[in-house]
């Protein structure tokens, strides 16, 4: 449907043809529109020609934060990114989809997960009660910590990767790559999350994770205990119970699948695994984190030091000022 400006641009450029024999009061009849309004817009012809370049401006520093790291990004998260630039740049969620609109800019959708979940656990006795209840955010940071497994695809074979996610910072605390899906890769990882971040652990810290037989095996229960946390499993074939994990999955292959396409080899993977935990912790930007990073927002709710005080009010500012 063509609005009333495509009709007065077609009209503008009959006008300028040599061989044109209609007037601007015919050829605005014809368009059904009124010559006021026709030459009102060509007198706007200087705003509008300034308007195009802001936008043109505006869209560059869009794409330079869409192309950040590589890795594709929405409108929130363009914006977010726009803020964390130095010098930050205010731009809001509706003007970036505007501009994205405009000039073409489409960020890829979430697709379903085309990779089946993990084998079926193996039936036994030591499955843990579900503590969580899905309350991933209610208790702090460091009190409920998700752990999973997936399937990491790549020339034509899979390598498995085991992570352990801060359910209210989003952090990934730690994670291990590995050829094989034998339960020490999934130890390692726990091991590597106590020595990073043991300190600020406590007793009342949970580690959640499915049914998976990686999870009900007694080297991973007896580790469990002996690092002093507490074990919670979801109820058997209900992934909501892990939905945070569950989703930075998804995030993490919608990102790095075309990457993958071209490896050929495990330390390739390894690479590109790195480059994204690296990128997701630091520069990944979460609206529903005061737009911040996971580290970052890990930093803001352990010292109440917003990071971009002066840039943008924390959510804590923003509520004073609604009140």
């Amino acid at each position: 449907m063509e609005t009333s400006n495509n009709k007065f641009e077609i009209i503008h450029e009959t006008i300028q043809k040599t061989n044109n024999t209609l007037s601007v009061k015919m050829l605005c009849e014809i368009a059904g529109v009124p010559r006021s309004g026709y030459y009102n817009w060509v007198s706007a012809s200087e705003k509008r020609t300034e308007k195009e370049v802001q936008d043109r401006a505006d869209f560059e520093l869009i794409l330079l934060a869409y192309n950040h790291r590589g890795y594709d990004k929405g409108a929130k998260g363009i914006c977010m990114q726009l803020i964390h630039m130095n010098p930050p740049v205010i731009m809001n969620v509706k003007k970036i989809r505007r501009l994205m609109k405009k000039y073409g800019l489409i960020c890829g959708i979430r697709k379903a997960n085309p990779y089946r979940r993990m084998a079926k656990a193996i039936k036994t006795n030591n499955v843990a009660s579900n503590l969580v209840k899905r309350e991933f955010e209610k208790y702090g940071p460091r009190k409920v910590l998700l752990t999973d497994i997936t399937y990491i695809p790549f020339n034509g074979e899979f390598c498995y990767l085991s992570t352990i996610l801060d359910a209210f910072t989003k952090q990934i605390l730690s994670y291990v790559l590995s050829e094989s899906l034998e339960v020490d890769f999934v130890l390692e990882t726990v091991n590597i999350m106590v020595e990073k971040h043991g300190i600020s652990l406590s007793a009342d810290t949970i580690i959640h994770s499915d049914q998976g037989c990686h999870y009900t095996s007694c080297s991973f229960i007896q580790l469990v205990k002996a690092k002093g946390l507490r074990q919670s499993m979801s109820r058997r074939g209900n992934c909501w119970d892990n939905a945070p994990q569950e989703s930075f999955y998804g995030q993490m292959k919608d990102h790095i699948e075309n990457r993958l396409k071209t490896c050929t080899e495990f330390l390739e993977v390894k690479t590109i695994i790195d480059d994204w935990m690296d990128y997701y912790n630091n520069e990944r930007y979460q609206w529903e984190l005061a737009k911040l990073s996971p580290n970052e927002y890990y930093e803001y709710v352990t010292t109440g030091i917003y990071p971009l005080k002066g840039v943008i009010p924390s959510a804590d500012e923003a509520n004073e000022e609604g009140n």
